[in-house]
């Protein structure tokens, strides 16, 4: 039970306030004043009691703030207490209580927070059928529908609300970067590649080509379209090393086209760099500005 925690810290201060009281007196070794503690002796039997006494500071604290217990009611705590066992009907009773606890869970923060997750702004669910599902859920009631279907269709069903969301809040961001690279892509200079990366050779090294999975010493700085540098090696003082597939997209397929010292200016669209998540700096669907210099290939 809980209750043996407590005793244990109880304990520790019970030493701590024994030592304290004690007298004092020294002795010499090897030159040395030593310490030793003068006992006051009790009978085992008072000193028993009162050790047991003092276990017991903290736990009503503990029982109102921990357990949730009002204190109010220690007539029946004390009754509990002395029956140590629990009845069939204490059982029931545990489990009743138990239920309620879940309930007041669900209405004040599991459907709250599941409402949050779809909209900051619109209850969406349905209350009643919330509470439903919940309730069929724990006694398996209503299984035509089975639990990995369930488990997939809120599945399915979130990640359509997570993009209504995230469209909502960030689309704009999603809008301006295809039009950016709407523009850039009539450019002489700029290249598109079947996947809709767009770059420029700004210098066009005679080294190797990197394979995906070999690591690459680079230098680089990371712009919005709207200018804003939210990353730069030059700024940090020196390059970076990492497997050219453990970068986003736009990176991986840049970097294996590119000879060893080479220097161009990739222009990645948001599928292909960080998507829907926010990174740092960067916005959820931003199209990203690029300027990578390819030092080496690691081996």
């Amino acid at each position: 039970m809980k209750r043996i925690s407590i005793l244990c810290f109880a304990l520790l201060a019970g030493l701590c306030i024994t030592a304290q009281a004690a007298g004092k007196k020294t002795s010499k070794k090897k030159g040395k004043a030593v310490e030793q503690v003068k006992v006051d002796t009790v009978s085992v039997d008072t000193f028993s009691y009162a050790y047991g006494k003092a276990n017991t500071q903290g736990l009503k604290l503990y029982l109102s703030q921990r357990m949730g217990i009002d204190t109010t009611y220690m007539d029946d705590f004390m009754k509990g207490f002395e029956q140590m066992a629990l009845t069939e009907t204490d059982k029931k009773e545990k489990a009743r209580l138990a239920g309620i606890e879940i309930r007041a869970q669900l209405e004040n923060q599991i459907l709250p927070a599941a409402n949050r997750q779809i909209d900051d702004s619109v209850q969406v669910l349905v209350k009643q059928r919330f509470v439903d599902g919940f309730k069929d859920g724990i006694m398996q009631a209503n299984m035509y529908i089975t639990m990995d279907s369930t488990q997939k269709l809120v599945r399915k069903q979130m990640d359509y609300y997570h993009n209504v969301k995230m469209e909502k809040k960030y689309g704009a961001n999603r809008l301006a970067g295809e039009e950016f690279l709407k523009l850039n892509a009539k450019k002489d200079s700029v290249q598109t590649t079947p996947s809709g990366l767009q770059y420029k050779v700004i210098t066009m090294g005679t080294g190797e080509k990197p394979q995906p999975t070999q690591k690459v010493k680079v230098n680089y700085e990371g712009r919005l379209i709207d200018g804003t540098v939210f990353d730069s090696s030059f700024k940090h003082g020196k390059p970076v090393t990492f497997p050219c597939n453990q970068v986003i997209k736009g990176w991986t397929e840049a970097l294996c086209m590119m000879p060893v010292g080479s220097k161009w200016e990739l222009y990645v669209p948001q599928q292909l760099a960080y998507g829907d998540r926010e990174q740092g700096k960067i916005p959820p669907f931003s199209t990203l500005v690029f300027t990578v210099e390819l030092l080496s290939i690691e081996k």
